[in-house]
C-alpha cells in the first residue's frame, strides 16, 4: 500500500487540507477564496516534493537525500542555483514574503527526509527511494498548480502537463506506466 507523502506532509506540519488540481482548468476551485496559509500549503508542498522527485532521478541526489544532505538548507539542494526563482512563485502564489515562503518550504523539505528516511527502513537504498518517490509522483502532480510552471523550474515539462492531474481507470493505468518509465537513471 503506497502512502500519499502530500497528505502526510500536510498533517505532520498542521497545513490546512489541500486540493486537487482540475486537469482542465489547471487550477484548484475558486483559488481566490483562499487564506495565504491554503495558498501556502496549496503551492509549497507539491512544489518541494516536486523538487524531491526531481532529485531522486539520479543516484547522485538519492545518496545526499540518504546520507541526510544539508539539515539546514534542502532549498539550495533541490532547486539549485533556481533556489530564489522558485520561492518567489511560492511567495507570489501565497501572497506572502519571500522570507515567510522560503521558512516555510524547509520545514516540508525537512519533513519529507524524516518521511522519506522511515519509508525507506533500516538499510535503504538508492533503488528504494526511486522505487517511492516514482509511486509517489502523481500523487504530488495532482495537487501541483499549473500558474507554479514548475516543470520549467526543474528541467522536466511532464510536470506540467494537465494529463499528469488526470484521474479514473485508463488514466491510473497511464500514470502506472508513468511512474515505472519515470524509475531514473542517469
Amino acid at each position: 500500500m503506497t502512502t500519499n507523502i502530500v497528505e502526510i506532509v500536510q498533517n505532520d506540519l498542521g497545513f490546512p487540507a489541500i486540493e486537487k488540481v482540475d486537469p482542465n482548468s489547471q487550477e484548484t476551485r475558486i483559488r481566490e477564496h483562499k487564506s495565504s496559509r491554503e495558498k501556502l500549503a496549496q503551492s509549497a508542498i507539491p512544489a518541494v516534493l516536486a523538487g524531491f522527485f526531481s532529485l531522486t532521478r539520479n543516484d547522485s541526489g538519492c545518496n545526499h537525500i540518504l546520507t541526510g544532505g544539508d539539515r539546514r538548507n534542502w532549498l539550495d539542494t533541490i532547486f539549485g542555483d533556481k533556489k530564489d526563482k522558485a520561492v518567489e512563485k511560492i511567495s507570489q502564489y501565497a501572497g506572502i514574503s519571500m522570507t515567510d515562503a522560503a521558512i516555510n518550504m524547509e520545514d516540508i523539505a525537512r519533513d519529507t527526509v524524516l518521511i522519506i528516511h522511515e519509508t525507506t527502513g533500516e538499510k535503504p537504498t538508492v533503488e528504494k527511494l526511486k522505487s517511492y518517490m516514482s509511486g509517489q509522483r502523481h500523487h504530488i502532480l495532482v495537487y501541483l498548480p499549473a500558474a507554479l510552471q514548475l516543470g520549467d523550474l526543474l528541467n522536466d515539462n511532464a510536470m506540467d502537463d494537465r494529463t499528469n492531474k488526470m484521474e479514473g481507470p485508463i488514466s491510473s493505468l497511464m500514470h502506472t506506466i508513468e511512474n515505472k518509465l519515470s524509475g531514473g537513471g542517469s
